[in-house]
């Protein structure tokens, strides 16, 4: 019995023993790349997640305020008659006789061709924002005209107020994304552009998606291609779905009133017109 009392107590008195530790394996060449392209396409994710916060909010706010101003002032300009490189209207008498649209202040003028990148012209959208009024400028180039958060007008296609059609461009998803509710239109939801000598009322008809492809939606009789065009269309273009844009949305209108500047703003605009 005490030897086996010596032996439990010669067993407490002995320090414990460290656990072997055991080897890690080396990584190979091919695992450490393996992580090291790992970490970067994380680092690469975050990235593009700040570069989408920054697009969609801070300069996404920048870039509508910057445009209200931008279009309060040109509508001020026009008012005061201060603007003085505006493209100079012309009557539209030589309207072809198959136009039926009948107008209470005769027939509507329509503005001479801008200078690239010029603005032009002012679209408000109440379906948009009560707000909602962007500049229109002369071309759809990204860098000079669409990234700075507006519309641009097709070169191709009519001036407004003019028989055929007036098509014009605009983000969706980013730099501004003034388009954005596009898909949210109504039929009979007007669509307003004030240039220099008042203000267009268009009055929207429907949607088409098309693909990247799909040109003709901007032909003077869009989808008929060397048709002869009777109407005064407006037709918006953007992309879609949102954030993919592997097609576009297209959302028509047609020319249902016309008021000279002297005639004043249109009511559901006035508030916000020059402000």
């Amino acid at each position: 019995m005490s030897d086996l009392l010596d032996l439990v107590n010669s067993a407490e008195d002995e320090p414990p023993k460290r656990p072997r530790r055991q080897k890690t394996p080396r990584r190979g060449v091919a695992s450490r790349i393996v992580g090291v392209f790992g970490e970067l396409l994380i680092t690469a994710g975050v990235l593009v997640l700040l570069f989408l916060g920054w697009q969609f909010s801070l300069n996404g706010i920048m870039l509508s305020n910057h445009q209200s101003s931008d279009a309060s002032s040109l509508s001020q300009s026009w008012a005061t008659g201060s603007a003085s490189t505006t493209p100079p209207s012309t009557p539209a008498a030589s309207a072809p006789p198959t136009t039926s649209a009948s107008f209470p202040f005769g027939e509507p003028p329509v503005l001479g061709t801008p200078a690239a990148a010029q603005e032009f012209a002012v679209v408000y959208v109440p379906r948009f924002g009560s707000d909602f009024k962007k500049t229109i400028a002369e071309g759809v180039d990204p860098r000079s005209v669409l990234n700075n958060g507006g519309a641009g007008h097709y070169p191709s296609t009519q001036m407004p107020g003019q028989v055929g059609n007036f098509a014009i461009a605009a983000h969706r998803d980013g730099w501004g994304s003034p388009f954005l509710k596009i898909n949210e239109l109504q039929v009979g939801d007007p669509i307003y552009v004030e240039t220099q000598d008042g203000w267009y009322t268009y009055t929207f008809r429907g949607l088409e998606y098309v693909t990247p492809y799909g040109v003709g939606v901007i032909d003077p009789v869009p989808q008929v291609p060397g048709a002869t065009p009777t109407d005064r269309l407006i037709t918006l273009t953007s992309c879609n779905p949102l954030y993919i844009a592997s097609e576009r949305i297209i959302a028509y209108g047609v020319l249902t009133g016309w008021q000279p500047r002297s005639a004043g703003a249109p009511a559901e605009i006035a508030g916000i017109v020059g402000a």
